[in-house]
């Protein structure tokens, strides 16, 4: 049974990343460029209070009692400006328009004139856009989507248009001033919509004013804008913009160039495969491509695994594969034209785990590769530009991050920081078990971790949870210690008392083309999990399995309840927040993506609502009023057919709250716990009710960095 002291515990562990310093120390570590980026400084958060460390590579020194009041004032920012690389200008939105504000002289100006609603400029995608969130921290919007000429005398920016995208709603019950219910009307295309929102590239001149548009059809922009997205960039002397173009069926992937005085727009190269053709697995990820001087790194996973090709700038010949094996690259830090090479992080070099991230290097014809970090451990990476040095994080999911600073041959030049974790083992935590087991094909090896209840007794019999996040476009478990946002739920959960399992199944990325496309038109298969608990549980007897349950946020909420209705014999319960339960209503972009952009059968596949008749454990369904990122209406149909189907279920629709509940998680996440310790530890929940939970200024910055 969970009692208060286990309630305790989690909620501790539930505030680990809303404060910093709490539970552990010097984990992080954020440089913070001075000098050109020949030294930084970094602060760490003691939990008490902060301290200063000045880092000098070159000398291999650092200084603990370093005081940053010393460094020259910087000038407050305004969260809804983008300053200019020279410091002197800033752009905004105003109504649907970009303006201009000298940082000088405090002097305004229009950039552009002719905005109106659902045609207006910097702006993103209404269905990604955030409005509850950014309200509820005091933001009217986003700043605008644009990006500044190196010599900052332009903008690139886009005109989006949505006049023709369907319109959706939310009602806020109580708003804020008490009065009566409002609504809210959100462009949102669904699946298989005629109309999604476009991206029209533009060029504004601060100095002129003039505006250059591009000369092409407007891209095709469902999820993000293309410069929030670093799909459209400056080339480094200004002279030129790239942008990379996918058409709907995402089968072809084209990198362009933009003049920007003229508009003009030629092709660069292009790529064509029989499946989505991806600049990075990871959606949200900025593309694997860079624009060299008469030359282009491109990423291709044209032999099945993600590696770097070069290409002549103008011509579009290829001129040879630069990296090749069975890993993946995962991130350019740097390229040295003048060496000739290309410094990179991949994953597949340990072949303990495959998810693990090397910092490489290799000659730009492809000789000469080397692994700069060559342990087995997990490689998290910052570079500043120009610099002959790396700050470089290493760890596992049980092995607690020690930062150094490196040089570009991986020797240590300095330790910075070794990460504190004597207040969170105090909690009671132990670090997870990273394990290893067969998919369901019985072939392929899946990865995922399993954290034991706190006061661990093997002779004991204990609950387990699914803690599941299914992707397709991200991983649900991270490689390092610490475990992001996708792990937020997993150590509560073992606080509490249950076994906590999280695994990344076929269909997700960070492997091969065909792993990641393993589930391609069938999103929502969840056979891996099945396969997996049943092998845990042979070698530890001490995991429950008549006493299953699934957890899960967002896509997990999706899979929470999908689980439950495609396996009743072994998922009793489950909780599902804020899920995408019925896919041809759901984003046109996440859904078109992973099940095909004209594959009906499939989207229907991926609706939980036409299987409700399936349900036979207990089910909790949470989801925010105001989710403006996966609509309440996805909770509610479900609902609605379990009604129909006479199911009995439990439903909590939070007044006001968005997609992740950032005002009242302590709350969601306590009427979740609640609800697994009844059922599947049969046990009556302590009354002890968490603290709200404050997220602070810095985790906010990191949110929206």
């Amino acid at each position: 049974m969970s009692t208060t002291q286990d309630y305790r515990a989690a909620e501790r562990l539930l505030r680990r990343p809303a404060s910093p310093g709490e539970l552990v120390v010097g984990d992080k570590v954020r440089p913070q460029w001075i000098d050109g980026g020949t030294r930084f400084w970094y602060a760490v958060n003691t939990g008490a209070g902060h301290r200063f460390v000045l880092v000098d590579p070159a000398a291999g020194t650092r200084d603990p009692g370093f005081d940053p009041s010393a460094l020259p004032a910087a000038q407050p920012g305004n969260p809804l400006e983008v300053p200019s690389p020279d410091g002197k200008v800033a752009v905004s939105r105003r109504g649907h328009d970009l303006w201009a504000r000298s940082l000088t002289d405090g002097r305004e100006w229009a950039l552009t004139t002719d905005g109106e609603p659902g045609h207006e400029y910097g702006t993103g995608p209404d269905c990604t856009s955030n409005p509850t969130l950014l309200h509820k921290i005091g933001l009217p919007h986003l700043p605008p989507a644009v990006a500044w000429s190196p010599d900052s005398t332009k903008v690139l920016a886009h005109r989006t248009d949505e006049r023709a995208v369907r319109q959706t709603h939310l009602v806020e019950a109580r708003p804020a001033d008490g009065g009566v219910p409002v609504t809210h009307t959100q462009r949102y295309a669904y699946p298989g919509d005629e109309h999604l929102p476009l991206a029209e590239l533009v060029v504004l001149d601060v100095t002129d004013g003039s505006v250059v548009r591009a000369q092409a059809e407007p891209l095709l922009m469902p999820v993000l804008s293309p410069i929030t997205a670093k799909w459209a960039w400056w080339a480094p002397d200004g002279a030129a913009v790239y942008y990379l173009d996918q058409p709907r069926d995402l089968r072809t992937l084209t990198l362009r160039r933009l003049d920007p005085a003229t508009g003009a727009v030629t092709t660069v190269l292009s790529e064509t495969g029989t499946t989505r053709v991806e600049p990075n697995q990871w959606r949200t990820d900025p593309p694997i491509v860079r624009v060299l001087d008469g030359e282009v790194l491109w990423y291709s996973q044209r032999d099945g695994w993600g590696h770097l090709y070069r290409y002549d700038l103008h011509t579009g010949e290829l001129l040879g594969q630069v990296t090749a094996g069975e890993w993946a690259v995962r991130q350019i830090l740097h390229v040295d034209e003048a060496e000739r090479a290309v410094y990179f992080t991949a994953s597949g070099l340990v072949a303990e785990d495959p998810y693990r991230r090397t910092v490489c290097r290799i000659g730009l014809d492809g000789t000469g590769f080397a692994k700069l970090t060559d342990d087995d451990l997990d490689h998290v990476v910052t570079i500043p530009d120009g610099m002959p040095y790396f700050v470089d994080s290493a760890s596992t999911v049980d092995t607690p991050p020690v930062t150094t600073v490196r040089d570009r041959a991986g020797r240590v030049l300095v330790e910075l920081e070794r990460a504190d974790i004597t207040q969170l083992e105090a909690t009671g935590w132990s670090a997870p078990e990273r394990f290893r087991v067969k998919a369901a094909d019985g072939v392929t090896d899946i990865y995922g971790v399993l954290y034991r209840p706190h006061g661990f007794d093997p002779a004991r019999r204990y609950p387990v949870v699914d803690n599941v996040y299914p992707g397709p476009q991200v991983t649900r478990v991270a490689p390092c210690f610490d475990p992001g946002g996708m792990g937020l739920d997993a150590e509560p959960l073992a606080a509490l008392g249950f076994v906590v399992v999280a695994l990344d199944g076929r269909g997700t990325p960070g492997r091969s083309k065909a792993f990641h496309e393993a589930k391609l038109a069938d999103a929502g298969s969840l056979v891996d999990h099945v396969a997996a608990l049943g092998q845990l549980a042979e070698t530890r007897p001490w995991m429950d399995l008549d006493r299953v349950g699934a957890f899960g946020h967002s896509g997990g909420g999706f899979a929470a309840a999908r689980a439950m209705l495609d396996f009743p014999e072994l998922y009793k319960a489950g909780v599902a927040m804020s899920g995408s339960h019925d896919a041809p209503t759901f984003n046109l972009a996440f859904v078109e993506t992973y099940d095909g952009a004209d594959n009906p059968e499939a989207w229907a596949r991926a609706s939980n609502v036409d299987i409700a008749d399936r349900l036979a454990g207990k089910l909790l369904l949470i989801h925010g009023e105001m989710d403006d990122q996966v609509h309440p209406a996805q909770t509610l149909r479900l609902a609605d057919r379990l009604v129909a189907a006479n199911k009995d279920f439990e439903l909590l629709i939070v007044p006001g709250a968005e997609h992740t509940f950032i005002d009242c998680l302590a709350y969601v996440r306590t009427r979740a716990w609640d609800f697994l310790v009844r059922e599947l530890m049969g046990t009556k929940p302590p009354a002890y009710r968490p603290a709200p939970i404050v997220i602070g200024p810095e985790l906010l910055a990191e949110m929206f960095a």
